[in-house]
């Protein structure tokens, strides 16, 4: 990293920092999948990757695979209709199937070659993060859905799912997966979707249930698969990852003497901000973004908010800070929020003509880009200096036997297991 690009800026004072010395990784992954299957399929692939590529390069390849796709979507199926050619969904099933199996193996390379650290947690999870976006629009593209408040819902119920898991870690400090979870079961039904759109094409998840199937009850008769798919995914956010994570929160407030109304109003106001002005933006009828096909420019913009929105909880996480509550890439979100709904509440004509929404847009997406680059090279400047580590380089130290990597001190007694004392509060 340039010194000079992040010289006058501290995001992590010293107290936040030397807290890292109290990072452990823990995680519990219930299902049978995982377990007996995938596994063995991870034990084998981690093989392939050489012992001097970092696990944060993995991590990061892992991502180029979404974004290539995202891409690929962006031009061959822009309206994300039922017209894309049939490779693009095979694409869509490798790439995805590519990014969960980087996703699964940089932390076996990081315990292969003695690299651990809490900077590989920051860059894993932040990735996964941002990606929650584009596994939603190349789902919605996969099953035709176009540029409807139902893909856009897509979105955001895995957004939703992911920041909860992320509540969650921050006050258990672990990452719980249940016996179905996203992540693995998920995944694997998406990569089934996306095979079945290149063979049979997409327009198959539009057809209603009653032409798929001899008996169907009258009440969803005219439900398509693609309805199924996504109200069946918001049904088990709501009624089995939703109280599970509620749960574990407030049974950590509880062992910490916190009340936990107030704990998770405040925990849960980003996302709920978040959400309602995603919403009320797509659905003003004043915007252009649904009508003028523009949902995958705003997937993309919104879903690198959520992705600092999660980081800053993972941060906080890592260096046993206070719960972030803001961020100011909501601002612009804010204000493109107001530019298209104030003028329906006055009565008045619209602020913005569909060019300038459109470049109102592309110029958010600009700006949250560049702010959320800058935020992340910051942040993993102060790790990497605190760490004495590099973020995509396996750092080597020459001795008469040849290449040998020098662990830090501070990574190695973590490794070794060494108590430093009682971590602070969350």
């Amino acid at each position: 990293m340039p010194s000079r690009f992040i010289a006058s800026t501290r995001y992590l004072d010293d107290k936040q920092l030397s807290n890292l010395r109290y990072y452990k990784y823990a995680s519990v992954d219930k299902s049978p999948v995982s377990k007996y299957v995938l596994r063995h399929y991870w034990d084998w692939a981690i093989k392939l990757f050489p012992l001097w590529i970092a696990p944060n390069l993995i991590t990061l390849l892992g991502l180029g695979f979404m974004i290539l796709n995202v891409i690929f979507a962006a031009i061959f199926t822009p309206d994300l209709g039922v017209d894309g050619p049939s490779w693009l969904y095979f694409s869509f099933a490798a790439g995805l199937w590519l990014y969960s199996t980087f996703d699964n193996v940089d932390g076996r390379q990081a315990r292969r070659t003695g690299t651990s650290s809490p900077l590989g947690e920051l860059f894993d999870h932040g990735c996964d993060a941002v990606n929650c976006a584009f596994v939603a629009i190349l789902q919605a593209a996969g099953m035709g859905m176009g540029h409807t408040i139902q893909s856009a819902l897509l979105a955001l119920i895995t957004a939703l799912g992911f920041y909860l898991s992320t509540i969650e870690e921050y006050h258990t400090g672990v990452l719980y997966l249940g016996y179905v979870n996203g992540p693995t079961e998920g995944l694997i039904l998406s990569c089934i979707a996306f095979i079945i759109s290149g063979i049979k094409g997409p327009q198959i998840w539009q057809l209603p249930l009653k032409a798929l199937f001899t008996s169907v009850p009258e009440s969803v008769q005219d439900a398509t698969m693609a309805d199924f798919f996504v109200y069946g995914l918001a049904f088990f956010f709501l009624f089995t990852h939703l109280p599970v994570c509620m749960y574990k929160i407030y049974t950590s407030c509880r062992q910490k003497g916190q009340r936990f109304l107030p704990v998770i109003i405040e925990e849960t106001l980003p996302m709920i901000i978040f959400s309602g002005l995603c919403y009320m933006w797509l659905q003003s009828p004043n915007s252009y973004i649904l009508k003028g096909q523009h949902l995958i420019l705003f997937t993309a913009t919104t879903g690198i908010i959520f992705g600092r929105i999660a980081s800053k909880v993972i941060l906080a996480h890592l260096t046993k800070s206070h719960f972030p509550t803001f961020t100011i890439l909501l601002a612009p979100l804010l204000v493109g929020t107001l530019l298209v709904e104030v003028p329906r509440y006055l009565n008045t004509k619209p602020i913005l003509s569909h060019q300038a929404e459109v470049g109102y847009l592309w110029a958010f997406f600009a700006f949250v880009l560049a702010s959320y680059l800058r935020w992340a090279i910051i942040i993993i400047d102060q790790f990497c200096t605190y760490l004495d580590i590099q973020c995509l380089k396996i750092p080597y130290k020459s001795n008469r036997n040849g290449k040998t990597r020098e662990r830090t001190p501070l990574l190695r007694e973590q490794e070794e297991g060494r108590a430093y004392g009682s971590p602070s509060s969350s």
